[in-house]
């Protein structure tokens, strides 16, 4: 009889350092799960897996469900218990791993290359709260509330931007730079590998803080007439959503959600513009329009002339800026050439047939 091996002790959330913006933009997640999950992108070795799995650990009872990267839709969303309806000639609902995670975290590795039709299950569901199943015979919906999490190395692929559109926050990480935070990174990890139960004991604390303070923000984002706010946030939301470009009105709704989780999260009354600043770039960084596409100007029409012809100096320069180095056309001579002679003299007649 074999026995299950141990999960691993995850490393504590509060012990996660040197990734201030992913810290942030998790815990904003977990504040608001209906912000739609958290995409991050980034190398490999950046904590993107252990500070999913410590943010799991500040949720009460939260499950922590992992997506494969070869699932099928029917693991995903669930599907016809097939035992239950060859037994007993009836139709049952086999719950998948959207069921599985609701109230706890769903991780998603590499999400950039799984099938888009999962994508879009996950990215639904991490929306609305809601999985609906249509297919096999059965119509089934049940609660599917939690924090999405995805991961993605942008050297891999990249995702189409209708579904990275979908996804609330975004954050990308950098290889640390600094010498010495390296070193308590590194310092820290081993500490955690040679005495996993001491490590968090030292953390025990500020780990409760944590869980403590994430209880009372979802509390109060739950109550409506709690954190109000004026025109100086939607304004402010609106000129960075348009300065970004962005596609739509998901960014400024997002944003909105993630200021007043922000302010949930340190207590505040109400929602301020500075709570605005701080969650703004986790909000359009995936969403921004390219710089040179945003800030091109439209070109200048060419000048005419009273009676509709072009003006013959603008468009000199405007062919020089377009072709820049090209030379002015030369007149050319023309030479006459002698006329050349049909191969066969049509003058002659035919032979005749024999």
């Amino acid at each position: 009889m074999t026995t299950a091996a141990p999960m691993p002790v995850p490393f504590p959330f509060a012990a996660i350092a040197g990734q201030p913006h992913l810290r942030q933009a998790l815990l904003l997640a977990a504040v608001d799960p209906g912000l739609g999950g958290v995409l991050i992108e980034g190398p490999r070795g950046t904590a993107k897996t252990t500070a999913a799995r410590a943010l799991a650990e500040l949720l009460p009872g939260a499950p922590f469900v992992t997506l494969p990267l070869g699932a099928s839709l029917e693991s995903l969303v669930g599907t016809l218990d097939l035992g239950q309806a060859l037994a007993g000639h009836e139709l049952k609902f086999a719950p998948g791993l959207l069921a599985r995670a609701h109230g706890g975290v769903l991780y998603v590795d590499e999400i950039n290359l799984l099938p888009d039709a999962l994508i879009d299950s996950l990215l639904d569901a991490a929306a609305s709260g809601v999985n609906v199943v249509e297919r096999d015979g059965i119509s089934h919906r049940h609660a599917a509330r939690f924090v999405l999490v995805g991961t993605m190395n942008p050297e891999e692929g990249t995702l189409r931007p209708q579904l990275l559109d979908r996804f609330g926050l975004c954050v990308q990480l950098r290889n640390i730079g600094d010498a010495a935070e390296r070193q308590a990174i590194v310092r820290a990890r081993l500490a955690f590998d040679a005495d996993p139960q001491g490590f968090r004991a030292k953390h025990a604390q500020e780990e409760a803080e944590l869980a403590a303070a994430l209880v009372r923000a979802r509390a109060l984002v739950g109550d409506a007439a709690a954190l109000p706010y004026g025109d100086a946030v939607h304004e402010a939301v609106g000129a960075l959503c348009i300065e970004a470009g962005v596609d739509g009105l998901r960014a400024d709704l997002v944003m909105l959600r993630s200021a007043r989780a922000l302010a949930a999260w340190e207590g505040s009354a109400a929602i301020t513009t500075d709570h605005v600043q701080r969650v703004a770039e986790a909000v359009l960084l995936h969403r921004r329009k390219p710089e040179a596409e945003a800030a091109a100007p439209a070109p200048a029409p060419r000048a005419a002339k009273p009676d509709g012809s072009s003006n013959g100096k603008d468009e000199a320069n405007s062919a020089g800026d377009e072709d820049w180095g090209a030379m002015p056309p030369e007149p050319v001579g023309i030479e006459r050439v002698k006329p050349l002679r049909p191969l066969i003299d049509r003058t002659q007649a035919a032979p005749k047939k024999a």
